[in-house]
């Protein structure tokens, strides 16, 4: 998994953002998951980094939100 820049996040459009943000969730809530379950063994880094490029993103959208 390659970590996001901001400067690719800000050239896309706000439908492409909140697909990607959909989809960064539902990674992070199975990595969540299998942390739980103890079955995580291997990517115990990613939940890190997952968690603040989503918080990139909605920063991202919330700031185009208050622009209009």
């Amino acid at each position: 998994m390659t970590r996001l820049k901001l400067k690719t996040l800000r050239e896309m459009n706000d439908q492409d953002l909140t697909e990607k943000l959909a989809e960064l969730k539902a990674d992070l809530a199975k990595l969540k998951l299998e942390k739980s379950k103890g079955t995580l063994k291997k990517q115990t880094g990613h939940i890190k980094w997952l968690r603040r490029d989503i918080a990139r993103m909605m920063t991202l959208l919330n700031e185009r939100k208050v622009k209009k």
